[in-house]
């Protein structure tokens, strides 16, 4: 069975070489002929020696993932369906802006977290991806965007997990994944430019900062554990005062001295103004001073959420309450709303995996969901620049 070597960081690519009784830098030529100048075939890799080149055509690869669908929104953001295999899907979103050029990895097909407002979430779990099928991503759209839009240099500057899937859940790929994107040989991206963004995988997040700090966003979404209980079913196993502590040992590690957390607007659930002050009691509470920063995500609608996004004066206002806090808060443009690039969107017209809205409704509705959202805390038992 060849080896395919989008799967191997430049150590594992190394170790692949010495079975083949080749030395270390060769395997730095390979390395930076697969990702920095994107090729696949052997025999183009002109400075590998000859024997060399024979050996690698019959034990390993260069193999791309197959592009299902391509869309290009009128504001720049390109979003692009894989094939993945077994009739599953994923999806990589390139988001341009005047100073960078981001894009948006999927770690998983489908998700097992199962956050209510999210569209990855209703198809279900499939599979883990495999490093090569995580670094296949940023291999593709790097190359494809030098081609089309006329440049040498590197396109993409950030690199967010923040697509399908859980990236703590596929832990073991997704660090060797990272290492690709950080090598010097490969796509030299800073710590500080790539981001992973977690649902809260408490155990997890600690290994991450021992083993590969990079950039961390939190997808946060409420307030107290009542609500997120219900938002983000993983809170009921690492309910948010751990979740606070895990952010603040990760801060020691961090490459940036603040935390992201995401906050994704829903419309009458967790967009009040006691909504707002409850965050900042937290943040106070878990650490003085300035540590984290708050990134208000606008929904985008599906139909199986049964949920809407809060209007923009709602949003400006509950910004207002933080930023009065002195917490420092944004408010994400909302790009590719034609092409339907938020994650999960696309790749959701394919397959829903696990019929995940028939459990899903049978287990909440979305009255008990609002009535929950005014519950206080207390009164129940229970990330890129």
């Amino acid at each position: 069975m060849t080896a395919n070597l989008l799967d191997y960081d430049l150590d594992g690519l190394a170790a692949f070489c010495e079975r083949l009784g080749e030395k270390r830098f060769r395997a730095m030529q390979l390395f930076r002929w697969i990702h920095q100048k994107g090729a696949s075939n052997f025999d183009d890799m002109s400075d590998l020696a000859k024997s060399l080149r024979e050996k690698l055509k019959t034990t390993a690869c260069v193999t791309p993932l197959t592009v299902l669908q391509q869309h290009i929104s009128t504001d720049g953001t390109i979003k692009w369906l894989f094939d993945v295999e077994g009739g599953n899907a994923i999806e990589a979103v390139f988001i341009p802006e005047v100073d960078r050029g981001t894009l948006c990895v999927s770690s998983q097909a489908g998700c097992a977290v199962a956050c209510r407002f999210c569209s990855t979430g209703h198809q279900g779990f499939s599979r883990n991806l495999t490093s090569g099928e995580i670094v296949a991503q940023l291999w593709f759209a790097e190359h494809f965007l030098r081609q089309y839009l006329g440049r040498s240099d590197r396109v993409i500057s950030n690199v967010v997990m923040m697509g399908m899937g859980e990236p703590l859940q596929n832990y073991a790929a997704l660090v060797p994944a990272l290492r690709v994107m950080l090598d010097d040989h490969a796509y030299g991206l800073s710590r500080r430019r790539v981001t992973v963004s977690t649902s809260g995988v408490v155990p997890m997040i600690d290994r991450l900062g021992q083993d590969c700090p990079v950039a961390l966003a939190v997808s946060l979404h409420a307030s107290n554990d009542v609500l997120r209980d219900e938002l983000v079913p993983l809170n009921r196993k690492y309910p948010i005062a751990e979740l606070l502590r895990a952010c603040l040992r990760y801060l020691k590690v961090a490459p940036r001295d603040f935390i992201t957390f995401e906050y994704c607007m829903l419309d009458g659930v967790n967009d009040s103004a006691i909504h707002a002050t409850e965050l900042v009691s937290l943040v106070r509470t878990a650490h003085a001073g300035v540590w984290c920063k708050f990134n208000l995500i606008p929904f985008n609608p599906f139909p199986e959420s049964g949920l809407t996004r809060s209007p923009h004066s709602v949003v400006l206002a509950f910004a207002k309450v933080l930023s009065d806090a002195g917490i420092v808060t944004t408010i994400r443009k909302t790009r590719g709303d034609d092409i339907d690039a938020a994650c999960g969107q696309l790749a959701g017209d394919v397959k829903d995996r696990t019929d995940v809205q028939k459990r899903m409704n049978k287990r909440r509705t979305i009255p008990i969901l609002a009535e929950m959202a005014m519950v206080p805390h207390g009164k129940e038992d229970s990330v890129n620049d």
